[in-house]
C-alpha cells in the first residue's frame, strides 16, 4: 500500500475517533498500535516497549508531578490575595492600572506554577469582580486575565515545556531560559496595549479616585507580599540557571517553597495537602497515558514512512523554509481552536520537528514559538480552556459572548509578539546562551 494511502487512512481514522469523542490518548495509542502491527508485525511492539521504558527512566519526568503539586499548593496558599492587594495600591491610580497590575500578577503566578489555568481561575475570582466594580470595561478586564493566564505555560517553570523536552529530546533547562524573554516581551506588549487603549478611551479602565489610592507608606508596606513569591521564583529558576540543581531537583525545592508559603498564610492543613496530592495524582496519570500515546504515535508514524512524505510536501509550500514555518504556525493556530495543547503536541511534533531541523531552525527557538501558539490556543474560541475557566468563576452577568469577544485584541497582540520573536530570535535565545555555554 502506498505511503499516501496509508497516511490518509491513518489520519482519517484519527479524525473519526476524535469526532466520536474518544479520549485522545486512547485514540492515538490504539490506532498507532494497530497500524504498527500491520506495518512491522510483532517486532513493532518490542520497539514501542523499548521507547516507553527509555522514557520512563528519564529523571526529568519526575519534575512533572512536583511542579503540578507546587502549582496546586500555591493556588490554595492565599498568595494571590496578597499580591492583588499590593497591585491595587501601586497601580490603581493609573488608567488601566488594575488591568496591568492583574497581568503582572499573572506573570508572577506563571513563574511560580507552570500551568495555565491556575492564574486564570485565581485572578478571575479575585481581580475580575474588583475591576468590574471600579467601572472597567468587561472586555478589557476579561481579556487581560485571559491573556496573562496563558503565560503559565511560557514563563518557566512550565509543564508543557517539560513535555516538549521529553518528546523532542532538547534541554528543558534551555527551554526554561528561552521562555523568560518572550514572556516579558508579551507582558510589555499587553501593558502598552492597555495603556494606549485606556488613554484614548478613559472609560475602558478608569483610575481610582485619589482618596482610594494608598500612601507611599502603605505602598512600601504592601511590597512585603511579593517577597515570598519572588523567593520561590528565585530558588526554583536560580538553582537551574546557576547550575546548582537539575529541573527535577529544582521542582522539589519549589514544592518546599510552596509548603512554606502555605504555612505562612496559615493554610497548611492536612485536607489541603490531601486534596493537592489527589489532584496531582490524577494529572500525572493523565500525562503518563499521553506519553505512552506519544511514543506509539511517533513509532507508527515513522514506520509508515509518512514523515518523508510530509517533508516532501513542505518543499512545495511557497516561501521556502519561512513559508514552511508560516504554514506550521497557521496549523497550530487552527488546531488550537479545537484541540487541547497536549493533543496538538502529540499530533504535530512528529511531523514538524524533522522539517524544523532540515530547515536549520533552532529547536529551542521553534519550541518557544510552539508554546506561544499553544498559549493562543488556550484563549481562542470555540474550545480554548481559559475561556471556560474564566466563565466558571466570572459573575453571572458575564456571558460567553463577552468572553469570546474580549480575546480578539489580545490574540492580535500575542501574534505580534510571535512576529517579533521570529524577526529577533535573540529574544528567546539570548538567555540560554548566557546560562548554558
Amino acid at each position: 500500500m502506498s505511503v499516501e494511502l496509508l497516511t490518509l487512512l491513518f489520519f482519517g481514522s484519527l479524525l473519526v475517533f476524535v469526532l466520536l469523542g474518544t479520549p485522545l490518548a486512547f485514540v492515538l495509542g490504539g490506532i498507532s498500535v494497530v497500524f504498527l502491527y500491520f506495518e512491522m508485525g510483532s517486532i513493532g511492539f518490542y520497539l514501542l516497549a523499548s521507547k516507553m521504558w527509555e522514557s520512563m527512566s528519564n529523571p526529568t519526568l519526575m519534575a512533572i508531578p512536583l511542579f503540578v503539586y507546587m502549582a496546586i499548593l500555591l493556588e490554595k496558599s492565599g498568595v494571590a490575595n496578597d499580591l492583588y492587594d499590593m497591585m491595587h495600591i501601586w497601580w490603581g491610580g493609573l488608567r488601566g492600572g488594575l488591568a496591568i497590575g492583574t497581568v503582572l500578577i499573572c506573570v508572577i503566578f506563571a513563574a511560580m506554577s507552570g500551568i495555565s489555568g491556575a492564574a486564570v481561575v485565581t485572578m478571575g475570582t479575585i481581580a475580575l469582580p474588583k475591576m468590574l466594580e471600579r467601572g472597567y470595561d468587561k472586555k478589557m478586564a476579561l481579556g487581560a486575565i485571559n491573556a496573562g493566564g496563558g503565560w503559565g505555560i511560557l514563563i518557566p517553570p512550565s509543564i508543557l515545556m517539560v513535555l516538549y523536552s521529553l518528546l523532542t529530546e532538547v534541554s528543558v533547562g534551555r527551554l526554561f531560559a528561552a521562555g523568560i524573554g518572550p514572556g516579558l516581551t508579551l507582558f510589555v506588549l499587553v501593558s502598552i496595549y492597555i495603556l494606549v487603549r485606556c488613554f484614548l478611551q478613559p472609560e475602558m479602565g478608569p483610575a481610582l479616585p485619589k482618596e482610594e489610592r494608598g500612601s507611599w507608606g502603605a505602598k512600601f508596606r504592601a511590597l512585603k507580599s511579593v517577597l515570598l513569591p519572588i523567593g520561590i521564583v528565585v530558588i526554583v529558576l536560580g538553582s537551574i540557571f546557576g547550575g546548582f540543581a537539575t529541573p527535577t531537583e529544582a521542582a522539589a525545592i519549589g514544592v518546599f517553597g510552596a509548603l512554606v508559603a502555605t504555612a505562612a498564610n496559615k493554610r497548611l492543613k492536612w485536607s489541603v495537602l490531601h486534596e493537592a496530592a489527589i489532584a496531582t495524582l490524577r494529572l500525572t496519570a493523565l500525562v503518563m497515558w499521553i506519553l505512552f500515546a506519544a511514543h506509539a504515535f511517533s513509532t507508527a508514524y515513522t514506520a509508515l514512512g509518512a514523515q518523508s512524505l510530509i517533508s516532501n510536501l513542505m518543499t512545495f509550500i511557497p516561501g521556502g523554509k519561512w513559508g514552511a514555518l508560516a504554514f506550521m504556525l497557521l496549523v497550530l493556530f487552527l488546531f488550537g481552536m479545537v484541540l487541547d495543547p497536549v493533543g496538538i503536541m502529540l499530533i504535530t511534533l512528529p511531523v514538524f520537528l524533522p522539517v524544523v531541523r532540515d530547515a536549520g531552525f533552532d529547536p529551542i527557538w521553534f519550541g518557544i514559538l510552539f508554546i506561544i501558539m499553544m498559549e493562543v490556543g488556550y484563549m481562542t474560541p470555540p474550545f480554548g480552556f481559559n475561556l471556560f475557566y474564566l466563565k466558571g468563576v466570572a459573575p453571572p452577568d458575564v456571558t460567553m459572548k463577552d468572553i469570546y469577544a474580549s480575546v480578539i485584541p489580545y490574540v492580535l497582540v500575542t501574534l505580534l509578539g510571535v512576529l517579533l520573536i521570529i524577526l529577533f530570535p535573540g529574544i528567546a535565545l539570548y538567555l540560554p546562551s548566557v546560562f548554558f555555554n
